[in-house]
């Protein structure tokens, strides 16, 4: 990280932020194109391992980027704020942000995918104690992206000058 003294190492703070972020933005490469998805998630963080779980329609193109490549990025932010300043370059944007690698697959062990989906579910809820039509299950993709590394940083107002 360029700026390090932007960067949070801090676990608590680590889990504030993704407690925080609404949506996460997963960056697949298809033949060496990038391709960029928003999409909700869950999390799951013991000890060392973090995990992150999504859901989709059982066809599409990253379902097919996943097969040929399962290697992602994901990118998740949160706080916005302008920064103005007097001149141009005085100007900035408070933020924090996460940002990291990991491999992506498919759940396919059914309880599993019930698993992910409350993790989910929980990420929006706080609940824990859903409950998945069989029908709907069977029409939904659970994906799992296995972090294998991220950092995060953040800019306040009284450091968007540094």
């Amino acid at each position: 990280m360029r700026k390090s003294n932007r960067e949070i190492t801090d676990r608590a703070e680590l889990r504030a932020i993704l407690d925080a972020c609404d949506v996460c933005r997963v960056a697949f490469s298809d033949q060496g194109q990038p391709y960029i998805v928003p999409m909700n998630f869950g999390f799951r963080w013991v000890e060392s391992e973090l995990t992150l779980f999504f859901h989709c329609a059982l066809e599409g193109r990253k379902l097919n980027i996943i097969h040929e490549n399962n290697r992602v990025c994901f990118e998740m932010d949160h706080r916005h704020e302008l920064v103005v300043g007097e001149r141009a370059c005085d100007y900035s944007m408070k933020y924090e942000s996460l940002i990291g690698n990991g491999v992506i697959d498919l759940i396919t062990d059914p309880d599993e995918k019930i698993d992910g989906l409350t993790v989910l579910m929980h990420q929006y809820s706080s609940r824990t104690d859903w409950t998945f039509d069989e029908k709907v299950l069977a029409r939904t993709h659970v994906l799992r992206i296995r972090v294998s590394d991220f950092t995060a940083k953040r800019l306040s107002k009284k450091s968007a000058s540094n």
